[in-house]
């Protein structure tokens, strides 16, 4: 009897497995082969990017200049802001428009609004992000409650103003894509680096709902989940399998935009998740929790170790 449920569970286990991976590829590669996804052109003039100087955030920059929209740049270091829009004006020879502001403050709305408020916004990125130095124990965060307050600000407040500043324009003129880039963190808990892994939850709860209410009227919105991508905030400085380049994963979010809601993207990310996914219904949920706690207890470790080899060099 027990060997025969062991033999089920097993099957059901491969069979979702499976399951998964075909909708992944569909995802991918097949509902963009087929012309299924969503017609980008189509859906405005401009496309904004908060977080554009670097990573994942200036490769969709880039990405949206080549495919011929103008890009306005939403960053905090304008002469960074001001490089960016140089080389996509090279390259490209598009329209491009920056505005530095700093997501960690909270007096920033107003001029957003009066920047872009009026603008035939087709696409917004809400890119920009932060995590914490090193993953550590809540209280025993330096400086936790300014900290928290700027992790608050540039993860959840940001998200949310800039999709209330641009989306009345998109339901207005009734098209728009709204991307909210989320991370594979959102799925499970994160100790060590709580605050993050919440935040990140919020932008994954609010895109689903967002894009439930405005669907009708002609706005797509998606939550992007990325796994590791070479980027400053990882400090991946080489691409892999798993971790690929900004350019690479930027070009396969786009391929599974009005195919999936709410994606990792990235094919082998998608795997990810999908294991992710099913280990959760199939074992209880403290054994995931306590392998990513481990995980990033490894890390915490070695940063501390580092930061005491540095205050007795110095």
């Amino acid at each position: 009897m027990w060997e025969l449920v062991g033999k089920l569970a097993v099957v059901l286990f491969v069979a979702r497995i499976g399951w998964s991976l075909l909708k992944g590829i569909y995802g991918s590669f097949l509902g963009a082969a087929l012309r299924l996804n969503l017609n980008l052109k189509k859906t405005g003039e401009w496309a904004v990017i908060t977080g554009a100087t670097d990573g994942i955030g200036k490769a969709y920059a880039f990405e949206f200049a080549r495919l011929g929209f103008k890009v306005a740049l939403v960053s905090r270091n304008p002469f960074k802001l001001q490089n960016v829009a140089a080389e996509i004006n090279s390259k490209y020879g598009t329209e491009t428009k920056i505005v530095d502001v700093d997501f960690t403050k909270e007096d920033i709305y107003n001029r957003l609004e009066s920047e872009l408020g009026k603008m035939d916004v087709g696409v917004l990125v809400n890119n920009v992000g932060m995590s914490y130095e090193y993953p550590e124990y809540f209280t025993e965060i330096s400086e936790c409650q300014k900290m928290c307050d700027q992790l608050i600000n540039c993860n959840i407040k940001s998200l949310t103003h800039m999709t209330r500043i641009i989306l009345p324009g998109m339901a207005e003129r009734k098209r728009g894509l709204i991307m909210n880039l989320s991370s594979v963190s959102s799925t499970i808990p994160a100790p060590l680096l709580a605050v993050y892994g919440a935040s990140k939850a919020y932008v994954q709860s609010f895109s689903e709902s967002l894009g439930t209410e405005y669907g009708s009227k002609g706005i797509t919105v998606q939550c992007v989940m990325p796994g590791f991508v070479v980027s400053n905030m990882s400090k991946i400085r080489r691409p892999t399998l798993m971790a690929p380049s900004p350019t690479a994963y930027v070009k396969s979010t786009l391929r599974t935009v009005g195919i999936e809601k709410c994606t990792a993207g990235y094919f082998m990310h998608k795997i990810q998740l999908y294991f992710i996914e099913v280990a959760k219904m199939h074992f209880p949920g403290w054994i995931l929790t306590y392998i990513v706690f481990r995980q990033l207890k490894a890390f915490n470790i070695r940063a501390l170790k580092k930061r005491q080899k540095q205050a007795k060099a110095e």
